[in-house]
């Protein structure tokens, strides 16, 4: 419910503050007095787009808060804290406007798009605008509205996800006809590369191993020279070898160790230094007697390599990167790739998503039907209950499988209506004159809201061309959707001004060259003064004081 509403240097308001209560609330006024801006200013808090002549002449900037209790809200609690966004029951939003036409967003004090107050807003309170009659005669105005009064979300949602998964599916296959036709010479240039990589079979860690065995056995004489003289300066060389100065240096430490104890340590050490070098002569000849010298092996692995080395040449990169290449070439030729076998595949997957979005677009063809029917009659006894006794309405579906299909289905929508006995259905707008719209366009508001799961509905001179006893009835109507409903309603019509559970009125004054919009709360004196001067302009009379009082009696 909108509890609270504040408004600061906004158009012609200096400073406005109101409390609002539960019921249908009436806001009344004189013409050109602003009785819409309130709603105009809620609108920005509610995510409408922000002009910087907005901002009242000669300020910086103009800002609107606005504040909701959320109590039995779920959709808006919900979305709330899926946004993190959630600061319990109360639900404050924040529009700040500059002179310079920039505009900032707030929830519960966090910055915010205005996309996103747009999104919460429609979770918030449903605006009935002034021009709702011109809407109504739009195709996809008419099926919003059957939609939002038959509640069939997950219907829509279904259908809307399927629609988007069978178009996906279908431009993909006709994108992959369109390169397979238009990339046909690039396809052929890849397969011939394919085949010849194919033909090396290189491995994927080959070439790190080839590389390594090439270097070996290209070095194979310098390897077993080196070896064999390391062998000799370790341990065969007869005239000298290190193990024969390591044993002579061992014996000379091990006499001076009798001379001075603290030598005898060197001994140990020479003796670990004797047994290395016999461990390292003895794996230099188990290296020497491995070595591969065979000349066909030799042969081979430089052949190999040298065939690795031109073909990566051949193909620009570099030898270790060889084998990605050729994964990379295996998978854009997949991609250009388009075989009848594979077409076919992809066509019937394409048919299968087709069909499953229309199996969802029947389901909700049948919702749209059942609903349509039921507010058929409910929209014909409003309008005959608004002095349109004769009147018919009926709303007519179309399906199309065929040329009519969208994210919504597969319906196209008319609302028809017979004003008078013996007139055949029309579309609204060939027969239904200005203020048989504005009554039509009312009843079918008024029912409409009945079902919409927001708690504040606003009303803005929605009464437009209505008078006498129909006004009556409209009042009665908006004050039983009060009852279970907050309802602001914007009206120039004592009948229905008269109906409101409470009752707001709007002056506009000069002070200082400027001009101030002002809006308060009436007592019930103050009521029955208002509603005297609307029956009866600027001469009120007794008598339409009188008629005043019947009127909030009768509400």
């Amino acid at each position: 419910m909108l509890a609270h509403i504040k408004i600061t240097h906004f158009a012609i308001v200096k400073s406005l503050e109101l409390d609002l209560t539960k019921g249908m609330t009436t806001i009344t006024g004189e013409t050109g007095a602003g009785k819409s801006i309130a709603i105009d200013a809620l609108g920005l808090c509610l995510g409408d787009r922000a002009e910087a002549s907005m901002v009242r002449q000669g300020e910086e900037k103009a800002e609107i808060t606005v504040l909701f209790t959320l109590e039995n809200n779920i959709n808006a609690k919900r979305w709330l804290e899926d946004n993190e966004l959630y600061d319990g029951n109360d639900c404050i939003l924040r529009r700040v406007i500059t002179k310079e036409g920039r505009s900032r967003g707030f929830i519960n004090g966090s910055p915010v798009p205005a996309a996103q107050l747009k999104t919460l807003g429609h979770l918030l309170i449903n605006i009935h605008g002034q021009h709702a009659h011109h809407e109504l005669m739009k195709p996809e105005y008419q099926l919003n509205m059957l939609d939002q009064y038959a509640g069939h979300v997950s219907l829509l949602n279904k259908t809307r996800s399927r629609y988007q998964a069978w178009r996906q599916a279908d431009n993909a296959l006709k994108q992959m006809i369109k390169h397979s036709q238009q990339n046909e010479a690039q396809k052929q240039l890849i397969e011939y590369q394919i085949k010849e990589l194919n033909e090396l079979a290189l491995g994927e860690e080959e070439f790190t191993q080839l590389e390594e065995d090439h270097k070996r056995l290209s070095n194979s004489g310098e390897l077993v020279e080196c070896s064999q003289q390391a062998i000799s300066i370790l341990y065969e060389n007869d005239e000298v070898n290190a193990l024969q100065l390591l044993q002579y240096a061992n014996n000379h430490i091990q006499q001076l160790g009798q001379l001075d104890p603290q030598l005898a340590p060197l001994s140990e050490m020479l003796n670990e230094a004797m047994i290395q070098v016999e461990e390292a002569n003895h794996e230099i000849k188990n290296y020497l007697d491995n070595i591969d010298v065979d000349p066909e092996q030799i042969a081979f692995v430089e052949e190999r390599f040298s065939r690795v080395m031109s073909m990566a040449k051949k193909h620009h990169v570099l030898a270790d990167e060889l084998y990605e290449h050729h994964q990379q070439l295996l998978a854009e030729y997949d991609r250009l790739d388009c075989s009848d076998e594979k077409r076919e595949q992809r066509e019937q997957e394409v048919e299968e998503l087709k069909q499953h979005f229309l199996e969802a677009a029947h389901k909700l063809t049948k919702s749209r039907q059942r609903y349509a029917k039921e507010l058929n009659n409910k929209i014909t006894d409003s309008m005959q209950t608004l002095s349109m006794e004769k009147a018919v309405f009926d709303i007519q579906i179309e399906s199309d499988a065929h040329t009519k299909i969208s994210p919504l289905g597969i319906d196209t929508l008319c609302f028809k209506v017979s004003t008078n006995p013996g007139q055949p259905l029309q579309p609204i707008a060939k027969v239904a004159s200005g203020g048989e719209l504005s009554r039509i366009s009312l009843a079918i508001q008024v029912i409409t809201a009945q079902k919409v799961d927001t708690p504040s509905l606003i009303f803005d001179e929605v009464d437009v061309g209505i008078s006498g006893p129909t006004a009556a009835v409209v009042g009665k109507m908006l004050r039983t959707l009060g009852e279970s409903t907050q309802v602001l309603c914007v009206t120039h019509l004592p009948q229905v001004a008269g109906c409101g559970h409470n009752q707001l009125f709007v002056a506009k004054h000069t002070k200082s060259g400027k001009t101030e919009t002002q809006m308060r709360a009436l007592n019930l004196e103050e009521r029955v003064e208002e509603l005297a001067r609307l029956l009866g302009g600027t001469q009120i009379t007794a008598h339409t004081l009188a008629n005043a009082k019947e009127l909030l009696n009768a509400a």
